[in-house]
């Protein structure tokens, strides 16, 4: 019989919903019939969650992957701290707790990177906390890519939610920022990883549609050249390649057009307020481009709610599912 693939899920901010609907998942019986779960953090913290959220889960605590035990219903945690030992404050912003949710995604990015995992969940972070701690942090795509050695803006996110797969080439950048990197090259690499993405996922033959930057897809010229110059040839070169690429198409009605397995977007809004409107809370991000299988929650750590047992870990169940069952195809 083959192993069940082995899913690592980062806890997130420490004074957020992270820990707890990483407990929920963990604890979820549909989440066992498709993988073993590792949750990665502070036992302390995961600890004060549990007893705040009226949870009684069997915590083993291990030092390394390879001690993972899941008999007896056991919730496997392995240990990453950021070393502060501050106390929880539950809905509060602080610099440690910063660090201890990038702790938690860089002990389980290191475990994925040595195969010891097969993928990795984030649960949601505090970028205001990150902020306040002095570290470089506007998103984890480029968190992964700097983890994984990949130059940062080479790692993009893919929004996932229901049949829906949104790729943005740029993200969290100034819209000035964002032209400055739009190129044929670029625009041909984001073609590309979305297609290998694909692929990893299980589809065959992906069908890629890109939208373009301005107001219908620039209307042959009349609202900006970018569509023309930059856009329309890197899609050429990706179907001299062999990809099943077309557009550009205009970012207000391209998503009306359901026949394909992914789009691309050229900014984030283009992708998000899409993702949001129709997917909500159902949205993972698959980071793509890089070594490992690695996707994160589209909601935030929901300070309002932390410690009261309301949070539904139903977008991190179902980010786990979708890892899983990618990792079972390799």
């Amino acid at each position: 019989m083959t192993a069940l693939p082995r899913i690592a899920i980062a806890t997130g901010d420490p004074a957020g919903i992270g820990p707890e609907i990483s407990l929920k998942a963990a604890l979820d019986p549909g989440i066992h019939a498709l993988c073993r779960p590792i949750i990665v953090g502070d036992p302390a913290v995961l600890d004060a969650h549990a007893k705040a959220s009226g949870l009684a889960p069997n915590i083993r605590l291990i030092g390394a992957i390879a001690e993972a035990d899941w008999s007896d219903n056991a919730v496997n945690v392995l240990t990453a701290t950021s070393g502060d030992n501050i106390a929880l404050r539950f809905g509060t912003i602080d610099p440690a707790y910063g660090r201890a949710s990038l702790a938690s995604a860089r002990r389980a990015i290191q475990a994925a990177l040595a195969n010891e995992v097969d993928a990795v969940v984030a649960a949601p972070q505090t970028e205001k906390s990150i902020a306040l701690a002095g570290i470089k942090f506007d998103g984890y795509p480029t968190f992964v890519a700097r983890e994984t050695g990949i130059p940062e803006n080479d790692v993009y996110l893919m929004v996932c939610f229901d049949d829906y797969r949104i790729v943005h080439m740029t993200l969290h950048l100034s819209v000035r920022q964002a032209l400055a990197l739009m190129t044929r090259e670029r625009v041909l690499h984001v073609i590309r990883a979305t297609d290998t993405a694909l692929q990893k996922i299980g589809i065959a033959k992906p069908r890629i549609y890109v939208g373009g930057l301005n107001p219908h897809a620039g209307e042959d010229g009349l609202f900006g050249a970018e569509e023309t110059d930059v856009i329309k040839p890197g899609i050429a070169d990706a179907e001299a390649a062999g990809i099943d690429v077309h557009g550009p198409y205009g970012a207000d009605t391209m998503f009306h057009k359901r026949d394909c397995d992914a789009y691309i977007v050229m900014l984030h809004d283009q992708g998000h307020i899409t993702a949001k409107l129709l997917g909500f809370n159902r949205t993972a991000g698959l980071p793509i481009g890089s070594p490992i299988l690695f996707s994160s929650v589209a909601h935030g750590s929901a300070h309002d709610i932390a410690g009261k047992g309301l949070a539904n870990p139903g977008a991190v169940i179902e980010a786990v599912k979708r890892l899983a069952r990618t990792a079972a195809q390799d």
